[in-house]
């Protein structure tokens, strides 16, 4: 029963998250409404500028393209800012048309955003698909490409005049822009210079991101890779285009007639780029949907092996590496290895603080737990080298059981950080494997000590067994044997005497016999000398030549263990004892062979059938024979005689 407090505690948690909700909706929807007027209002501007139908539809594609990429991407992974710059760079797709609006503080406001959608693309590209840049290098270069736009733009806005410079300081090749309302200084020659620094710092800038996209490639892992490449492509084949097109611009005559070729490659190319960002962060959102046969794959064997197979498959990254906590403490805490036993060097801290991992040098350097957990699973979208390979670009997530403590590590490609739910689902499902595996492992120790003691109670029976026999032997018969040694010399001395009383003596002597016989035979059924003796051979052919019915052995003179001898006796005695009182078998065949470290005992009739199996001596059997890990098999149709089969551990 829930109190008070506790249904106001979860009222207000219930309030909470509708608000964020409702907040994270309505923020949502202002950006597909700015898309949308973006895009409107740049379509008129482009239109007043004097753009063709077919060149305002061509940008509106495009630029509602990212915008609708973006929006996609920023509903399905909210926390991954990917699709908020795709929205971004859709809406700053539309700045520069503005300069054809005739208004002079829109023109003066599209003059100085014209590049912004640049700095943006170089912002996605160098963040993409984690949403996060890869290092310090690569936020200086976010930051002088937003820095250039924002203080050169706004030098270069400072002494544009549309009316003097013509159509070639604008893509818009609008002469007739304008005014600006931001014009200051009017001299042609300061623009010129002002426009050419701006122009080649841009270049520099795109240099730098290119040098950074390399980097990045050399460093990232196949699962990184497979991602970036379709949109790096795109990319690289939309700017080849575009390229293309300004040089046709420039040199119409040296290109004439390529412009009307390239004009629907251009557009597919341009429009194709934010197709691609999506596709690869829809691509790694469908690998959740492998996330559930992991667990279904491992089920039957939850080795560390298949399961790092099997991690290695649902995430598309073959650098994966599964750590297990090994059981042994290091100078920091606890030691992870891999399926090969080798151990994994992560930095110190990554596990329990979420601090960056690094690359590892020298020694395997454990991984502490003196900082508190917060979560079962801990992403680390940082640097991390498993031992031995050298290999940066990867990251650690770390598997926590119930308690918070680390049970396991995942070092893989950093790229997958970039999709937390997935890695909260391989996390999870990781999770349950281990925990199976762990059941599996107790309920196979508890089956183990099970066995264990089973075989322990059948040695002590044996022993006591053997004991028994002994003391029958050494004690009562011997008794009985001297007390007929006695008897045997007072009817020597009484040959002459009394012929009642040499009478009585016999009667004696031969009753003497008959319990010495009697005794001779319970000390072999309880454990027969001659098994422990001669071995299990010579004891099942006494037994056949004692038994009233034929009876053909097959056995060899090789000895086995103790207690599988006298196991394998007892199933002779018990399956030919059956056939013998039950079956009336005109003959019995007993074999006995080993077979590839195992002893196979079988007693077949061709008596009238129809054993039971589940009858007290053959459940009796059946126990006995797999206490010592072996089987038994009863075929008894009716009319068609018994066959048994014991297979027995020997090795």
């Amino acid at each position: 029963m829930m109190t008070g407090a506790s249904k106001a505690g979860v009222r207000t948690v219930t309030v909470r998250a509708a608000g964020e909700h409702r907040a994270a909706v309505g923020t949502w929807a202002a950006g597909a409404a700015g898309a949308a007027g973006a895009g409107l209002a740049g379509s008129w501007a482009y239109l007043r500028a004097g753009a063709g139908p077919a060149d305002v539809a061509r940008d509106l594609a495009v630029g509602w393209s990212f915008a609708v990429a973006g929006l996609v991407a920023w509903r399905l992974r909210p926390a991954n800012p990917t699709g908020r710059l795709m929205l971004a760079e859709g809406i700053t797709w539309f700045v520069g048309n503005l300069q054809g609006s005739g208004q002079p503080v829109v023109f003066a406001l599209g003059a100085w955003g014209e590049a912004l959608n640049l700095a943006v693309l170089a912002h996605l590209l160098l963040v993409y698909p984690e949403g996060v840049p890869g290092g310090p290098a690569e936020r200086g270069v976010i930051r002088t490409g937003y820095g250039l736009v924002a203080v050169g733009g706004l030098v270069r806005t400072l002494a544009y005049d549309p009316a003097v410079e013509g159509a070639g300081a604008s893509y818009l090749a609008c002469g007739r822009c304008g005014p600006n309302a931001l014009l200051l200084v009017h001299d042609h020659r300061l623009f010129a210079a002002v426009d050419l620094t701006y122009r080649w710092a841009g270049v520099a800038l795109t240099v730098a991101v290119v040098l950074s996209l390399v980097r990045r490639w050399r460093t990232s892992g196949p699962a990184r890779r497979r991602v970036l490449l379709p949109a790096w492509v795109a990319v690289a084949l939309a700017v080849a285009f575009v390229g293309w097109e300004i040089l046709h611009v420039l040199a119409p005559d040296t290109l004439a007639g390529a412009g009307t070729y390239l004009t629907v490659p251009s557009d597919l190319s341009q429009v194709a780029v934010p197709v691609a960002f999506l596709t690869g962060l829809l691509r790694m959102r469908l690998r959740r949907a492998s996330v559930g046969g992991l667990v279904i794959a491992a089920g039957n064997d939850p080795t560390p092996q298949r399961l790092q197979e099997e991690l290695r498959r649902a995430l598309g990254d073959p650098t994966l590496r599964l750590g297990l906590r090994s059981g042994s403490e290091g100078r920091h805490g606890p030691v992870f290895t891999d399926p090969a036993g080798a151990v994994l060097r992560i930095a110190s801290g990554a596990v329990t603080t979420g601090t960056a991992a690094r690359a590892a040098g020298g020694a395997a350097d454990p991984l502490p737990t003196t900082a508190p957990a917060t979560a079962p699973t801990t992403p680390v979208p940082a640097t991390a080298v498993p031992h031995g390979t050298g290999r940066r670009g990867q990251a650690v997530t770390v598997v926590r059981d119930g308690r918070e403590t680390p049970e396991a590590v995942l070092v893989h490609d950093s790229a997958l950080h970039s999709d937390p739910e997935l890695m909260r689902a391989v996390s999870a499902a990781l999770r349950l494997c281990l925990r199976d595996s762990r059941l599996r492992g107790e309920n196979d120790a508890l089956a183990t000590r099970a066995l264990e003691s089973r075989r322990r109670l059948l040695r002590a029976a044996d022993e006591e067994r053997r004991r028994l026999e002994r003391d029958l032997h050494d004690g009562a018969q011997a008794r009985l044997v001297f007390a007929l040694m006695g008897l045997a010399r007072l009817r020597a001395r009484l040959a002459g005497g009394d012929a009642a009383l040499r009478s009585d003596v016999a009667e004696t002597e031969r009753t003497l016999r008959e319990a010495l016989e009697e005794l001779r035979d319970l000390a072999h059924g309880i454990h027969p000398a001659v098994l422990a003796r001669s071995g299990l051979g010579p004891a099942v052919t006494a037994l056949a030549e004692r038994c009233p019915v034929p009876v053909v052995v097959a056995a060899g003179p090789e000895r086995y263990p103790a207690l599988v001898e006298s196991t394998a006796y007892f199933v002779v005695c018990e399956a030919v004892g059956n056939a013998t009182r039950h079956a009336s078998p005109r003959a019995v065949g007993v074999t006995v062979r080993p077979d590839r470290g195992r002893l196979v005992v079988e007693v077949s009739d061709d008596g009238t059938g129809g054993a039971d199996p589940g009858g007290g001596g053959l459940r009796g059997l059946a126990d006995r024979v797999g206490a010592l890990g072996g089987t038994l098999e009863v075929s008894s149709a009716p009319g068609a005689g018994t066959r048994i089969r014991a297979e027995l551990p020997c090795g």
